[in-house]
């Protein structure tokens, strides 16, 4: 849907202020990532970006919850740029468990589980250990 989305003439809105832009494709890929993660884990919660906007609630609170952005970057999107991603967490007990990063334009996937490390396209990849200051 993203990358259908990338090329073409796009429906633009502006939510909180003009920097704050969401589009059709925002929508559309979190309700296809709400219903195919519900068809998978139907107990687990689900707080997305857009609907949330929409006065959707989801108490974060233990239970296995997902946090979706759909199109992390809307305003490159918009624009034409390469850089946005697709970027979903899996908390439990309020602890991000799993985290998923997609660029579908440059075909990037980076994903990191508690305890088994990071990875970028299913290879391992490591940081650079230096802390912030």
């Amino acid at each position: 849907v993203v990358n259908e989305g990338f090329s073409v003439a796009k429906r633009v809105e502006t939510k909180a202020g003009a920097a704050d832009l969401v589009t059709e494709f925002d929508q559309r890929v979190e309700e296809i990532l709400i219903k195919k993660l519900q068809e998978k884990f139907p107990t687990h919660k689900f707080i997305g970006e857009e609907s949330a906007d929409t006065g959707v609630k989801t108490v974060f609170g233990d239970d296995p919850t997902w946090i979706i952005d759909p199109i992390d970057g809307t305003t490159n999107f918009v624009h034409g740029f390469p850089f946005v991603a697709i970027s979903i967490a899996l908390a439990i007990n309020k602890q991000v468990v799993i985290g998923i990063i997609y660029n579908p334009v440059l075909d990037l996937l980076y994903t990191a589980i508690h305890g088994k490390g990071a990875f970028r396209n299913g290879r391992p990849i490591k940081s650079s250990g230096q802390t912030g200051n």
